[in-house]
């Protein structure tokens, strides 16, 4: 697994070509770095952080941006193991976050603040899936 770390032009053109103004749950599966790749003029480029390290600094960075915007983790889990799909997919970091809608988490997105802290997300990070969602009922059935 490599790559998948940021979203490429076409992804966030079609991200932003969808409805802004109803919520948004985003499934978020990371896989780390064994160790933290930030850029060679980063201050923290010499550390010897972890990927989990580096992640856990995104996170408690960002937690104030999200929580201002209206978002909040909804759900989180610990990986097992993979029963359909690529047997080589393992993740570090399992959750959905909800936000109020497209434009709380544009509004996260494009904070000065998130844009100053999204190096650790970067550095962390060996691959990535971000999966927008639109949420429905739940019931008793699959599909």
């Amino acid at each position: 697994m490599t790559g998948n770390i940021d979203p490429d032009r076409e992804q966030f053109e079609a991200f932003k070509a969808l409805d802004r103004d109803t919520p948004i749950e985003m499934l978020n599966l990371v896989a780390f770095n064994d160790l933290a790749n930030y850029p060679g003029d980063h201050e923290l480029a010499r550390d010897g952080l972890t990927g989990a390290q580096a992640y856990a600094s995104y996170g408690a960075q960002t937690a104030p941006i999200l929580q201002r915007v209206g978002g909040e983790i909804i759900w989180r889990a610990g990986f097992e193991c993979t029963l359909i799909g690529p047997a080589d997919e393992a993740w570090d970091a399992m959750f959905i976050a909800r936000y109020p809608n497209a434009r709380a988490f544009l509004a996260m997105v494009t904070d000065p603040d998130y844009q100053k802290a999204v190096v650790h997300r970067q550095a962390a990070v060996r691959t990535s899936r971000l999966i927008r969602t639109k949420g429905d009922a739940p019931g008793a059935a699959f599909g």
